[in-house]
């Protein structure tokens, strides 16, 4: 059976499920399909400003959200560096984010793909979940459709104009843009986490933010998800590995009880018992990159296309990000408005500058023989800002800082995550967004888009 659409996504989590429904509000066919079937268990529970006051405004879901009754995160506490105690960073110390979106969520990630997932289905995607894809087809050079395993085991075939690849690291497709995936020598780590319920809380107004506590032979995070249930997870260094092959359940407390500020806050804890909370879990943290993101017919978004260390939490963040600059380049070229090269350049720029920000940063943030003033100035270089060192670094860690980190372009374009946010509330009263680089595109009014500016 064939079935024609205008639009295959594959992976109905944050960046699958924004791709398919900013293009279906454009009234395209879209069809999405996903291996699983939600509410379905994730990690990456720490979300950025940028994606619930900017893409999920764009998405019309961020009243849902925000009723969901997620733990707000204003910041985060940090052990790090050369400082004994503990440091804050706070959204609102950057003028982009002062005000009322100065903070994001700790989510469930069952709860919170769920709802992404049910509002692509409401802006028109055609979401079909237990489907398996295995493959995708070619018409010559172009990409033009994907094979699947259906819900009761047989073989199908649909036809697109477009396949996003959004189905996460383990991606079976990424492969078939051309290029290859290239891995960071930087960040080869070892994650082991798992949930606690009865761990403590920072005080007041710090009680929902993020802890992120480094210790020999790596760090912790401690994220609280409600009042009473916790994700704590250690991100081991590659020489260290060892220390968490084998008895997991032996490894973890062993761990813990190297960092003396995660075992203080555990000290009247119990491991969570309610599935899917009830287990340890281990990941490859490998961090990479691909030399090409996408070709004629299709394109990779969030983690099928890169990752990087999940210490700022950046995972949501990029894939959220990246949906949207595949659902403009797509959504323009249907539309017949510019043509594909350009805008899928468009994109490519953007979404690579994104990722390097992050990247270039995380190196010399795990320097860790240093202190936080200098952490704070290094993200005022690597992000080009012209404003006061504290305002880089939350910027960058709130997603608000796309700019040049060459720095020269700061000053004449507006960061990629502040606009987001400004459009997300404002719409069209947001205004018009120059260019991000010389000659190149800016985003519709509506922000589903790509047009050429006006000279």
């Amino acid at each position: 059976m064939t079935n024609d659409f205008d639009v295959i996504v594959v992976g109905g989590g944050p960046g699958g499920s924004t791709a398919a429904g900013l293009t279906a509000a454009e009234g395209h066919r879209v069809l999405l399909l996903d291996k699983e079937t939600f509410p379905r268990y994730q990690i990456g529970e720490s979300l950025l400003p940028a994606t619930v006051h900017g893409i999920c405004a764009l998405l019309g879901v961020r009243e849902r959200v925000e009723r969901a009754g997620f733990v707000r995160k204003f910041g985060g506490l940090f052990r790090w560096g050369t400082n004994p105690e503990p440091w804050l960073f706070a959204f609102a110390a950057s003028p982009r984010m002062a005000g009322p979106t100065c903070y994001a969520y700790q989510v469930e990630r069952a709860r919170f793909d769920t709802i992404l997932l049910d509002n692509a289905r409401r802006l028109g995607a055609d979401v079909r979940q237990g489907r398996r894809v295995t493959g995708t087809v070619r018409d010559g050079d172009r990409v033009s459709g994907v094979r699947y395993v259906d819900d009761t085991g047989h073989q199908r075939l649909a036809t697109a104009r477009f396949v996003v690849d959004a189905s996460g690291n383990g991606s079976r497709l990424h492969n078939d843009v051309g290029g290859r995936r290239e891995y960071s020598p930087y960040f080869r780590n070892l994650a082991l986490f798992g949930y606690f319920t009865g761990g403590r809380r920072l005080p007041e107004p710090h009680s929902g933010n993020i802890l992120c506590a480094a210790f020999g032979d790596g760090w912790f995070w401690y994220i609280p998800l409600s009042a009473t249930l916790t994700s704590v997870g250690a991100v081991i260094k590659s020489e260290a590995a060892a220390r968490v092959r084998g008895d997991v359940e032996s490894a973890f407390p062993a761990l813990i009880g190297d960092c003396p500020l995660i075992a203080d806050l555990l000290r009247d804890a119990s491991r969570a018992t309610d599935p899917p909370y009830d287990r340890l879990r281990v990941r490859k943290d490998y961090s990479y990159d691909r030399t090409a993101l996408w070709c004629p017919g299709m394109v990779l978004v969030g983690d099928a296309a890169c990752f990087i260390d999940p210490v700022f939490s950046s995972g949501v963040h990029l894939a959220t990000y990246s949906a949207l600059l595949a659902a403009r380049s797509i959504n323009s070229v249907l539309a017949g408005e510019v043509a594909e090269n350009r805008c899928f350049a468009e994109f490519e720029a953007r979404y690579r500058r994104e990722f390097a920000v992050f990247r270039e940063f995380l190196i010399a943030f795990y320097r860790t023989r240093t202190d936080e003033g200098t952490y704070f100035r290094q993200a005022r270089r690597v992000t080009g800002h012209h404003g006061t060192d504290r305002e880089a670094f939350a910027d960058l860690v709130g997603g608000m800082s796309s700019g040049d980190f060459a720095g020269d372009l700061l000053d004449s374009v507006l960061a990629e995550g502040a606009q987001l946010q400004l459009r997300g509330m404002l719409g069209d009263a947001a205004g018009d967004e120059p260019p991000m680089f010389p000659g190149g595109l800016v985003p519709s009014r509506d922000g589903r888009r790509w047009q050429v500016p006006d000279v």
